[in-house]
């Protein structure tokens, strides 16, 4: 995420040629690392309620990622305009998380069959009538608008029931258990610091990189 970010600003900048990003491998790059989050995003839900919802929990945290999507909605309409973020990662990580609950409890192949039909339903079910700026939610239109970023609930449902599914069956193999018995040492935890203020780097971390960005190439064109 921080490298596509930083190529991203290095192009809005001139370091790097106009449509950089949107180009050669770059796209792909940024699709897998939004399938990672929400694929974790459906290993943290199973992680957190597979034994039971704890529904305070469960509130709390849907509440802190919905207000932060709010926040990113927010800011980039004010930074970029007609190109802000109407439906980005941290929306779809809040609607995945309440629409996979019922996946907690269902059988794992048929959170398998409804992940892959999200997959398949944009290229069977796109229709003009889903053009409206209030369903672009949905990923059926047929016109998208110029969005910084946008992952719709369908296909992006599809990696948050994926990560559901495949911590399902890493519990009843036993994986997390056996994992719970790891004692990573100062180097792991250091390296887990990360995964545990995620949302906090997430916010962070590209007003950061556009900051130094812009101060460095305002001190050496000075």
């Amino acid at each position: 995420m921080g490298i596509f970010h930083f190529t991203f600003d290095l192009m809005l900048f001139g370091y790097l040629p106009p449509g950089t990003v949107f180009q050669g491998i770059w796209p792909g790059f940024a699709r897998g690392v939004a399938a990672s989050f929400l694929f974790l995003a459906g290993v943290s839900l199973w992680l957190a309620h597979g034994q039971g919802l704890r529904w305070p929990a469960f509130w709390r945290r849907f509440a802190m990622v919905a207000g932060a999507a709010l926040l990113v909605t927010l800011a980039t309409y004010f930074a970029l305009g007609a190109a802000f973020v109407r439906w980005g990662v941290l929306h779809m990580i809040a609607a995945g998380s309440l629409l996979a609950l019922p996946f907690l409890r269902l059988p794992v192949a048929l959170t398998l069959a409804t992940a892959i039909a999200c997959f398949a339903a944009p290229h069977l079910f796109r229709s003009e009538a889903f053009n409206n700026p209030l369903l672009l939610w949905l990923g059926l239109a047929t016109e998208i608008p110029p969005m910084v970023d946008y992952l719709p609930i369908l296909p992006w449902l599809c990696p948050v029931l994926l990560g559901l599914a495949f911590a399902r069956v890493a519990d009843g193999a036993g994986l997390w258990a056996r994992l719970a018995l790891w004692h990573p040492g100062r180097l792991g935890q250091w390296l887990a610091w990360p995964g545990r203020h995620s949302l906090a780097i997430y916010l962070i971390h590209q007003p950061v990189l556009f900051g130094l960005l812009w101060a460095f190439t305002t001190w050496t064109r000075a």
